[in-house]
């Protein structure tokens, strides 16, 4: 595959001394969107249980829930799909995606699937068992599910400092190097299948971790004969903003930085959904006893090695998004709308974690929403508020998104979230100013926003599906309220 030419990041100043992102890209198909009048988003909230999950995205204005499966695709992902060779068994379609793997990521051995949780759930079936402990930096709610099913736990050994919402440490997603190494003499080498670092830590606040960290968990790996299983689904991301804080690589490039990062993992896997813009997953190692031990699970879960579970026209757009990674003028675009948006909060007095991570920008519910206790889902109602008085679907991040714990009780979250997720090159810089905007007024109006409670809860990874009502006639006294203040206004 011929190489897309990599541009650097914009450093562009404008005469009026404003300082905001500039897009290097233009827009040339378009999605028509709906801003419905209140009175349905209120409607459309009953219907879909307070759950933003549930919302019919004819009710939804900005779809600010996730960035996985939702990134804008390039011109030259959409003219690769035509290339696809739909054969079954051996499609030349996998062997692009298998050299691109290889080029960018620097492994030689993929196990395609069908997105980031098959990969996981293909790890946690080969590796974990009743009275498995995988250390990480913090958990992702799958990741969670699959390694407790198989009877595992986890341990998160995140620095304290992570835990503030309003930080300018660069690296929040670093794993304590001190609590590693006592949780492994503590609970001994054979309970300990592998480490797992999670680039750019998705539940508290999008935040990357530094290669000089990686190293050191690389280094107590090896010490202690551990695998090390970095989940590159935000890699890029993460790579982006270790060239904009970590000094030793300020000069590198993308590619550099992307294999440093693989390079110091035994296992990496991802969804592609979020790292090559397109739809799969794949699990790559340069380890062939590793993917032996893998290979007899992608037919049992997925499908045949060479696609996995995805459309082969999805392959060949992963080959080419994975390739368009390396591509810094197109990685930064997310992260530098994220931190417009998150300083221009900030600078308002709103509540947001800081510094501006990756994915979104956090908002934090339980400073906003103080009077709401965690019992009553400060983050689940904020979300709900939200898009009530914007038409903005965002993600509930917070003690909903836990589980409960293996004797049925509640577990609650080390922080209350509302994330509001910017796709790679999905919005317009006025649609983030609308969100600054709406945002402003339902924080200077937080009192009206009350609790919520379940009234039907799924067994597990309850916040995809499960049903909530209101404590009280909350939403209707906030809809009352925007009537009043923005009459006739959507």
């Amino acid at each position: 595959m011929s190489q897309i030419p990599m541009s650097q990041s914009p450093q562009v100043k404008f005469y009026s001394g404003e300082n905001i992102p500039l897009e290097l890209h233009k827009v040339r198909v378009v999605q028509k969107l709906h801003l419905v009048p209140i009175e349905r988003r209120l409607e459309a909230l009953h219907e879909g249980g307070f759950n933003t999950f549930r919302l019919n995205t004819v009710d939804v204005f900005l779809d600010m829930l996730t960035d996985s499966g939702t990134n804008a695709m390039s011109d030259k992902q959409m003219a690769a799909m035509m290339m696809a060779d739909d054969a079954y068994a051996g499609s030349q379609s996998f062997y692009r995606l298998k050299t691109a793997v290889e080029e960018v990521l620097g492994k030689k051995y993929l196990l395609p699937a069908h997105q980031g949780r098959a990969a996981e759930n293909i790890i946690s079936n080969a590796y974990v068992k009743k009275g498995s402990l995988i250390p990480m930096n913090y958990h992702f709610t799958t990741a969670l599910a699959h390694i407790t099913q198989y009877g595992g736990k986890i341990v998160e050994l995140l620095y304290s400092e992570a835990y503030n919402i309003k930080s300018t440490h660069p690296f929040k997603g670093n794993m304590n190097i001190e609590k590693l190494k006592e949780v492994i003499e503590q609970h001994g080498v054979k309970n300990i299948p592998y480490i797992r670092m999670e680039a750019s830590t998705n539940l508290i606040g999008g935040q990357p971790f530094s290669i000089a960290n990686l190293r050191e968990v690389r280094a107590i790996a090896d010490h202690y004969g551990i695998k090390l299983v970095l989940d590159a689904s935000l890699l890029g991301e993460n790579a982006y903003l270790v060239k904009q804080r970590e000094p030793e690589f300020a000069d590198k490039s993308m590619a550099e930085i992307i294999l440093a990062m693989t390079e110091l993992s035994d296992i990496v896997y991802f969804s592609a959904r979020k790292l090559s813009s397109s739809r799969g997953g794949g699990i790559c190692t340069n380890s062939l006893e590793i993917y032996r031990e893998f290979e007899p699970l992608v037919p049992l879960f997925e499908g045949f090695l060479t696609y996995g579970g995805i459309s082969v026209r999805e392959i060949e757009a992963m080959a080419v998004g994975l390739h368009e990674t390396l591509d810094e003028s197109m990685i930064c675009q997310s992260p530098q709308f994220i931190e417009y948006l998150v300083n221009a909060l900030d600078g308002k007095g709103i509540p947001v974690v800081t510094p501006a991570g990756v994915l979104g920008c956090h908002v934090d519910a339980m400073q906003i929403c103080a009077h709401i206790p965690q019992t009553q889902y400060p983050a689940g109602s904020l979300a709900a508020a939200f898009y009530l008085i914007s038409g903005v679907r965002g993600m509930e991040r917070g003690s909903i998104s836990n589980q409960r714990d293996e004797y049925g009780n509640e577990t609650y979250a080390d922080m209350e979230l509302l994330r509001l997720a910017v796709p790679r090159r999905v919005f317009t810089l006025s649609q983030i100013k609308y969100v600054e905007d709406r945002l402003t007024w339902l924080y200077e109006n937080r009192s009206l926003i009350g609790g919520l409670r379940f009234v039907y809860e799924p067994p597990v990874l309850r916040f995809f599906m499960g049903g909530l009502e209101p404590v009280s006639d909350w939403p209707q006294r906030l809809m009352a309220k925007f009537k009043k203040d923005f009459g006739d206004s959507l």
